[in-house]
């Protein structure tokens, strides 16, 4: 038997090739020289889903200082922080951005990493430090900060040819009532006493999480018109949502947090899945890993219905000691994960191979994140595992992280995995079907499990079948996956032509 899975039996893209596809391959691989102008092409392209988007890390540096001015926040002495007033007039934040722009362009640079990535204090933080110490920056940008984000995330995603998001998103509800759980000690032996007294005080928590939801959904509705007779592209994005767990709290906070998160997304069928967050190499994170892993199991048997993608292997050689990398990956499938974020570290894991061949089985897909990777790992071009991931043939698909935060856009994602990575069209083709796919969203999907490149019964035909069609009614996933598929065809058929003279002779 072969060592790797020949990507061409895997590939719904190969399998279904058309005359407009094949020319629309030629002129990728044209483009591919001249980052303008493939740009161009890639942002014409749809892109299906974005499942590893955290809604936090998704606005600008200047979305927030927007917030924060219009809420009348502060800057603290530093120059680095947003604070809440009062403070100096000169160190308001509207007045900084004004009058002060060396000064607010600071402020950017220490909300993103933004100026890490140029090598401005390179030499201070890495990519790593500055990344997570962004987020603890932004203080109370302001009430307009959570429904602006949920705005922001709709506009961007639509200006990007992306279709669907999942988002990484926990209510203030949730994150008030896991910080102020007692820090008692906590074992295995433990969990389902502990859950049992969670849960008692667990509904109206869950309560005021979907009402707040319900709030800033609306708010960011009425902010992009979408009940009105011009609605903003972003009203046409799907959005779905995941609650998450700390990794980095105590024991008992960091149970109490994944309680609720599976409350949550049993309860209001918006979420469609947790996570667990936080720097997977931080001291608690290490050192509870197989605890937390034992909650996850726990919980998923109390809430069959709920799924899990699990940030693990975000690790790379030199960041923590060489044990740290031997098996996160395999113990996150273990706990019951159907899709792995990041999955960076996959090589250095034991019997990675039978992980690998293991995922591509279950069809447990990956998230890839590559400017994140590159930004806080520093595993970048022939070190990062995409192209081994696809040549075991486990499912990969593109997507954000925190975009944000990171500087960067799908687009910009699609474009690293072309020119870094060496994906070509058909390759890129097949992760944003992929994306749908292996999303959450409910229903069935267009392809046939496990037999990629074969459509279901009532549109293997054709997707025009009035068969096909119904079925789409009764499954957003494969309403989703159709549209996608007429996208493409408009995309090979109609645009991709027009950027035929980029080509050159």
């Amino acid at each position: 038997m072969a060592l790797f899975t020949s990507l061409a039996a895997l590939s719904p893209a190969a399998a279904q090739s058309s005359p407009g596809e094949t020319a629309t391959a030629a002129i990728f691989d044209r483009l591919l020289e001249s980052p303008p102008a493939l740009r161009l092409f890639l942002k014409a392209m749809p892109k299906g889903g974005d499942l590893h988007n955290h809604l936090g890390g998704t606005p600008y540096a200047e979305d927030y200082l927007r917030w924060a001015a219009e809420g009348d926040m502060c800057v603290d002495e530093t120059g680095t922080h947003v604070v809440p007033p009062p403070c100096p007039a000169d160190r308001k934040v509207k007045r900084l951005g004004e009058r002060a722009p060396f000064a607010f362009t600071r402020l950017v640079d220490a909300l993103s990493t933004r100026g890490v990535q140029q090598g401005v204090g390179a030499n201070d933080a890495s990519g790593h430090t500055q990344f997570f110490s962004s987020f603890e920056r932004f203080g109370t940008t302001g009430a307009e900060a959570e429904a602006g984000s949920m705005t922001v995330a709709r506009q961007v995603a639509a200006g990007d040819r992306v279709a669907y998001l999942e988002l990484i998103h926990n209510p203030a509800a949730l994150i008030s009532a896991t910080l102020g759980m007692a820090d008692t000690p906590l074992g295995v032996d433990g969990l389902a006493a502990f859950h049992e007294r969670v849960m008692k005080d667990a509904r109206p928590i869950i309560d005021r999480a979907m009402a707040e939801l319900d709030r800033n959904e609306a708010a960011a509705r009425k902010t992009l018109a979408c009940d009105g007779t011009a609605p903003d592209p972003g009203c046409g994005v799907a959005v779905r949502y995941l609650a998450w767990g700390w990794r980095d709290l105590p024991p008992a906070q960091a149970f109490a947090s994944l309680i609720l998160a599976f409350a949550l997304a049993d309860r209001d069928p918006r979420y469609v899945g947790v996570n667990i967050v936080q720097p997977e190499d931080w001291v608690i994170a290490l050192r509870d890993y197989d605890l937390h892993m034992a909650m996850i199991r726990f919980l998923a048997e109390r809430h069959p219905r709920v799924h899990r993608s699990l940030h693990a292997g975000e690790l790379a050689l030199g960041l923590v000691p060489p044990a740290a990398l031997r098996d996160h990956i395999r113990k996150a499938l273990d706990a019951g994960a159907e899709r792995i974020g990041h999955g960076t570290a996959i090589a250095f894991e034991d019997d990675a191979l039978a992980t690998m061949q293991r995922m591509s089985r279950q069809g447990v897909a990956v998230e890839v994140n590559l400017s994140s990777n590159a930004v806080i790992l520093g595993v970048k071009g022939d070190a990062h595992p995409l192209r081994l991931y696809r040549q075991v043939g486990v499912p990969t698909a593109l997507s954000s992280d925190d975009q944000g935060i990171l500087r960067t856009d799908m687009t910009h994602e699609f474009m690293r995995a072309a020119r870094e990575q060496g994906m070509r069209y058909a390759d890129l083709k097949q992760m944003a079907r992929a994306s749908l796919q292996y999303a959450f969203i409910e229903g069935p999907g267009l392809w046939e499990p496990g037999h990629p490149g074969t459509m279901v019964a009532p549109c293997a035909l054709a997707l025009s079948d009035p068969k096909c069609r119904v079925f789409a009614k009764s499954s957003p996933k494969a309403a989703l996956q159709i549209e996608l598929e007429d996208e493409f065809r408009k995309f090979e058929d109609i645009t991709a032509p027009t950027l035929r003279d980029l080509v050159g002779n």
